[in-house]
Formats: structure tokens, C-alpha cells, sequence
């Protein structure tokens, strides 16, 4: 990795975006304590803002990062856009994140130790769980694989070499789920995939997102089955 590459689309994140920048500044500066001046890669942020209404560019432009402007209202095309900027600079490793994600201050050194891989899929934590059921919690526990090896693919922490992302064609136009479509293509060629859970990033728990069927709908769906859960309870107390 000579040259790694940040991608993070952003629809009205005003709320979210300067965490998330803060943070990967931070893994950035955390690089220069593990490896040897000469072998410090260069690394380089790109916020992509997709129709975006409110300060969310204000935010950026206040943190003086580069970014560029679409109004695609499609999560697919605006990674992709990114990263096609990003490869035209020279960016040899090209990573994902979200705008309501925080990258953890190792998320950098981890990927450089990672052994020779075409992709790394990391994990995901949720930032807060106050607001979400008991049932929710237990649910997403239960499902979640918090290990190596792990079968999970999120938009928020996903890495890639350029060549392995122009071999595949790039992210298709999709609304959502475009990073499980790219990882699918990868397997589907027999690439070298690294399932990860020491490469982390913190993500949203919210219930609501700019993004259909996305990570918030999954939330949304346990907390919706929690509350049937309870209104069935109450039912066969009343009988």
C-alpha cells in the first residue's frame, strides 16, 4: 500500500460528518506511530456528497477536506465516484466508510499488518443502545459474528486494492446493498478476501437513514419484532 484512499458518501450528515472525519484523522496520525518514516503510506480523504441540503459541506469544507458534489440520491454510484477519483490520484488501496461511522484509531495499522489480500471485509459496533430493546440487543448479538473469519459486509468497512476494484467493474448503480453485490463478485472470481474483526469501525444505531433496506432498516425490523413480541405477550396475559 503506497497510496491508500478514503471514500465516504454523504446525504444530509450534518449531524455526523465532522465525528467521522475527526476520527479517521485520527487513525491517520496513529500510522506514523507503527511504522518507519520511509514506509508511511500516503492517505487521502474524499468526501462524496450526494444531494446533499444542509451544512454537511459547510462541515467539510471547515475541516479542509476534498470532496466532490453529485446529485445521483444512489449510494452505488456515489462510492463509485469516489473511487474512480481516488484511483485516478494513485491510490493503490481504496477503503469505505460511512458518514455516521467512526473508523477506530488502529484502522489504518491493521490493514497495513493485514497479510497480502484483494479485499478485507471488517466489523461493525454499534455506538449506542439505550434507545434500542433489550430484544433487539439480544437479537443482534445472537446473529453478529464478532470474529475472524466472520460473514458480514458493511459499506462502512470495506477495503480493497484498485486493481481487484477494476477487475470487478466497480460498485454498480444500486440505491443499496452495492457493497454486497461487489463482495459477491469478488468471491465469485476466487479472490483473496480477508474476513476481519480486528479492522473496526463504530457505526450508527439509529432506526432511521438515508438509505433504503440499508444497516438503520435491519435495526428498524428487531425493533419492530420486539414490539409485536411484547403486544403478543400482553395478549395472552389479558386471555
Amino acid at each position: 500500500m503506497k497510496k491508500i484512499g478514503v471514500v465516504i458518501p454523504a446525504c444530509n450528515e450534518q449531524d455526523d460528518i465532522e465525528n467521522c472525519l475527526h476520527a479517521i484523522a485520527q487513525a491517520k496520525l496513529n500510522v506514523s506511530k507503527y511504522h518507519h518514516v520511509d514506509d508511511l503510506p500516503e492517505i487521502q480523504v474524499l468526501v462524496v456528497l450526494d444531494c446533499c441540503t444542509d451544512q454537511t459541506l459547510d462541515k467539510v469544507k471547515n475541516l479542509e477536506i476534498d470532496y466532490l458534489e453529485c446529485d445521483y440520491a444512489c449510494v452505488g454510484k456515489s462510492r463509485h465516484l469516489g473511487i474512480q477519483a481516488l484511483i485516478a490520484q494513485e491510490c493503490d488501496w481504496l477503503c469505505c466508510t460511512d458518514a455516521d461511522s467512526m473508523v477506530s484509531t488502529h484502522w489504518f495499522n491493521t490493514m497495513l499488518l493485514t497479510p497480502l489480500a484483494d479485499m478485507i471485509c471488517g466489523i461493525v459496533e454499534l455506538n449506542a443502545w439505550q434507545h434500542l430493546s433489550a430484544y433487539t440487543r439480544q437479537s443482534y448479538e445472537q446473529h453478529y459474528q464478532d470474529k475472524m473469519h466472520h460473514r458480514h459486509i458493511h459499506g462502512a468497512n470495506l477495503s480493497f486494492s484498485a486493481k481487484t476494484y477494476q477487475s470487478l467493474g466497480g460498485f454498480k448503480a444500486m440505491p443499496c446493498h452495492e457493497d454486497v453485490d461487489l463482495v459477491q463478485r469478488a468471491e465469485q472470481q476466487g479472490l483473496n478476501i480477508i474476513w476481519s474483526n480486528k479492522v473496526r469501525v463504530q457505526t450508527s444505531s439509529r432506526l432511521s437513514s438515508r438509505v433504503e433496506q440499508g444497516f438503520a432498516h435491519f435495526l428498524q425490523k428487531l425493533e419492530q419484532q420486539a414490539l409485536q413480541n411484547e403486544t403478543l405477550n400482553l395478549a395472552r396475559k389479558i386471555i
